[in-house]
């Protein structure tokens, strides 16, 4: 399907999504649906704004998964932050108020807390930092704002490079090692007796929301995008 395409087929889906009731994934926040196009909030918006609602939203609510998931699999780490409960931790995480200034990772957003979490001589919680740095790097990307008008300007470059940076995530999600030779976070599981890809289904998903955002918003706007192939293994992490 062409960007062209996919944006007429959103313009024509985002009217139902008021009439539509999104089962939650277990452990996770109800999705916020789309408002009224007829409402307020929504007269300021032109279909590339509702499109980049949806797109944050949903990557947001990809995130959230990834965190509980992540916690799951690494219980040491969340032990590391609280001796609360998962979902306490994920919702002040998300929801806390903190404007994603946190203390205890010595208020590292984007890249920087995305380091901190892949850096073997780190000591504490790594998924925080990681979850962290990839919504900053989100917000980042969409101008500093989760919520869009008519009068907001967003980089398809930008979009694009974050959408790169996510794939270094993953790979090094996959791939990084301790001083012994041990996973640094474990995520997917892969050997004779078990067969789970589901953090690498999760982060696809996100990839692929931000890749057709960008070609849909550079399409649009007539701009162009630099595309880069990257080594993952030697790959620097991109400006945005």
């Amino acid at each position: 399907m062409t960007p062209r395409g996919y944006l007429q087929l959103v313009t024509l889906a985002i009217p139902l999504a008021a009439c539509v009731t999104t089962a939650p994934n277990p452990g996770s926040k109800p999705v916020p649906q789309q408002g009224d196009r007829s409402s307020i909030s929504q007269l300021g918006k032109s279909d590339i704004d509702r499109m980049a609602d949806v797109e944050m939203r949903e990557n947001t609510q990809s995130l959230r998964l990834l965190m509980i998931k992540l916690y799951k699999r690494n219980p040491h780490e969340l032990k590391k932050s609280t001796s609360g409960t998962l979902e306490e931790m994920v919702d002040w995480v998300f929801e806390g108020g903190h404007d994603w200034k946190i203390k205890r990772i010595n208020e590292a957003q984007g890249i920087d807390a995305i380091q901190m979490a892949f850096n073997p001589d780190y000591q504490g919680d790594r998924v925080l930092p990681l979850i962290v740095g990839l919504q900053t790097m989100l917000i980042k990307a969409h101008g500093g704002k989760s919520e869009f008008y008519l009068t907001d300007s967003i980089d398809p470059q930008s979009i694009y490079n974050v959408a790169r940076n996510v794939e270094i995530v993953t790979w090094k999600l996959s791939n990084a090692r301790d001083s012994q030779g041990q996973p640094i976070l474990l995520s997917n599981e892969l050997n004779e007796h078990e067969r789970n890809l589901s953090f690498e289904r999760e982060f696809g998903k996100i990839i692929g929301r931000l890749d057709m955002y960008a070609v849909t918003v550079a399409e649009k706007s007539e701009r162009f995008i630099s595309r880069v192939v990257q080594n993952l293994a030697t790959a620097l992490f991109l400006p945005f």
